[in-house]
């Protein structure tokens, strides 16, 4: 079975951390035990190695630069404090994985016949060599300089965009609240405009709500969880059920997170990680398809290397090969095989062939 993950932070990692993500995860560990990367930023998930063995045939790769408002002593140069700035940062990430596609193991998906000739080449009756797909996301949207470069970052391959991550010049996000502003109600335009699919994720629930309001293109979560299930000092990062039916009311997919501290109230790196299983994230699958009566609109998002571990992601898993152990897992609660591949794939393939150019 094909697996579909709707976000990963490969190139931000790779450059503040200096990861050499063409390794596994476990080379990358053993490479950084007990170094100062490993104390802030977990044990590695993500590896050339775990996305073949786990089937991770299409990623949704992030272009992801931080505000120097949330700078966290560390690693100044992957903030910006103005636009230019971003910017530069975005084009850093973008040439890192202009060098990935160099390398006959990747592609850049940019249309559906990119789309469809990934996921072609992991039919093994074809006898191909397996291509990993990258789907270029940008996780908040400041190296958009002035919403009349939306169209010059979709001809760089960009085919999804997150206004928010924190607030930016366009609207409000995590932990920074705020509607939409002019610029943003401009930058939603031109995306319709040229067919972008917008990701909500870390949205203020004012700017979320104005978005899905009067967005005309495809809208997804590409990570993101019920609120339900942890409360946290921004509760924003997490959909209400209001917002989860929205997204479902526009054919939206959302994408689970398996991280613990968005798993479970209170729950810490220092915890042990067994105090959250597989089967928790199992649960938020199934309480959004009762929620909304459907199979057809959540994913996973895994967000791995994203801030976190393996030492963070509910037990037993340890890397993204072992995405995997979700589907397993959400076979147990009653769901059957086809519901299962919708989940792990299919609603996220579904999206992009509403989504991406021809």
């Amino acid at each position: 079975m094909l697996i579909v993950d709707a976000h990963e932070d490969i190139a931000y990692n790779a450059l503040r951390y200096n990861r050499d993500y063409s390794a596994s995860a476990l080379n990358i560990r053993s490479a950084e035990s007990n170094s100062p990367n490993m104390h802030a930023n977990g044990l590695a998930c993500l590896g050339h190695d775990e996305w073949l063995s786990g089937r991770i045939g299409i990623i949704f790769a992030t272009l992801f630069s931080p505000p120097y408002s949330h700078y966290s002593g560390n690693s100044a140069k992957m903030y910006y404090q103005n636009s230019d700035q971003a910017h530069q940062l975005a084009h850093n990430q973008l040439d890192y994985y202009l060098h990935m596609e160099e390398k006959d193991d990747y592609q850049i998906i940019q249309n559906l016949s990119d789309l469809e000739m990934v996921i072609t080449s992991w039919d093994e009756t074809n006898n191909k060599k397996p291509i990993i797909g990258l789907i270029l996301l940008m996780e908040g949207a400041d190296p958009i300089r002035s919403p009349d470069e939306v169209e010059y970052w979709h001809n760089k391959g960009v085919r999804i965009i997150g206004p928010a991550w924190a607030g930016t010049n366009y609207c409000g996000g995590t932990g920074d609240p705020g509607p939409l502003t002019n610029l943003g109600e401009e930058l939603l335009a031109n995306m319709s405009d040229i067919q972008m699919i917008l990701d909500l994720s870390h949205m203020s629930e004012r700017s979320f709500d104005q978005a899905i309001d009067n967005y005309e293109g495809v809208v997804i979560a590409s990570h993101a969880n019920p609120r339900f299930a942890a409360d946290l000092s921004t509760p924003e990062r997490l959909l209400t059920d209001s917002q989860i039916r929205q997204l479902v009311d526009r054919d939206g997919v959302i994408g689970v997170v398996p991280y613990n501290k968005f798993l479970k109230t209170g729950w810490s790196k220092s915890d042990d990680k067994k105090a959250v299983t597989v089967r928790r994230l199992a649960e938020m699958i199934d309480y959004i398809c009762q929620l909304t009566g459907s199979c057809q609109n959540v994913g996973i998002g895994s967000d791995f290397d994203g801030g976190f571990g393996a030492e963070s992601i509910p037990f037993p898993m340890d890397t993204v090969a072992d995405l995997v152990l979700i589907g397993d897992e959400i076979a147990t609660l009653g769901y059957n095989r086809n519901e299962v591949t919708q989940f792990m794939s299919e609603n996220w393939l579904q999206v992009l062939r509403r989504g991406l150019p021809t």
